[in-house]
């Protein structure tokens, strides 16, 4: 019969409940989705495509940006189960000693690694130093200064998000420019031909779908989120 330890299943099941959490700030998922977001209103159809599909693609864009990440994860997390014995896991137990299972922190701290160099490189220098030095600040009690380690996942976390959300508001106002260049000159062909009670998004409409589609928006724009996180 198994034992179980409450604490460690509490702390499990939190962990677990927190995971979708941590898959939208710490993947591409955050960046993707909102540049989603801004091309749709960029293109005047809040609605579509629906927001369950922009979620989706986001998700399965995710997937296959992160795809290499997880694997390299995965493997070093079983190399290092691998390489050690039962009787020298380390961590909290699960379940008691009949078929009990436990949590190697060692390996886990290992197999995040590959998610330390990810966020790593896709951070902005300049917000990492603000929450460095935040932090600091922040974290030091009195006289004794805290030294704050630039590589940390508080650090990391919140500077990747910063600057994915940059980075996403930079790609959409380049993809608004064109788009409103078309709502300009069709307002004013409208207001020199007299027809201002016609709206100007009615007849801009079907213009910018067609510049979109013309130019191979939606491969160029996925081509363009992929191949940035190849850099």
């Amino acid at each position: 019969m198994f034992q179980t330890d409450p604490f460690t299943l509490i702390v499990l099941f939190v962990g677990l409940s927190l995971l979708p959490l941590v898959a939208m700030v710490a993947t591409s998922y955050l960046k993707i989705v909102v540049v989603m977001s801004l091309i749709r209103n960029a293109l005047g159809i809040q609605s579509i495509p629906p927001n369950i599909v922009v979620n989706a693609l986001a998700m399965i864009l995710t997937f296959y940006i992160m795809a290499p990440v997880c694997s390299d994860a995965w493997q070093i997390a079983k190399t290092e189960l691998a390489a050690k014995p039962a009787s020298a896991v380390t961590g909290s137990s699960v379940a008691g000693s009949e078929g009990g299972v436990m949590l190697d922190t060692d390996a886990a701290a290992k197999a995040a690694e590959p998610f330390r160099a990810f966020l790593s490189k896709h951070t902005s220098d300049r917000e990492r130093a603000f929450f460095v030095r935040t932090a600091e600040q922040l974290w030091s009690k009195d006289e004794e200064p805290v030294v704050v380690d630039r590589e940390s996942f508080y650090i990391l976390i919140p500077a990747f998000c910063v600057s994915e959300l940059t980075k996403a508001f930079q790609i959409g106002f380049l993809v608004y420019l064109p788009f409103i260049a078309i709502d300009i000159i069709v307002s004013n062909i409208l207001l020199a031909m007299g027809m201002m009670m016609v709206s100007p998004v009615t007849i801009s409409l079907p213009f910018k779908l067609l510049l979109f589609v013309m130019v191979d928006g939606w491969t160029i724009l996925i081509q363009g989120l992929v191949r940035g996180y190849m850099l």
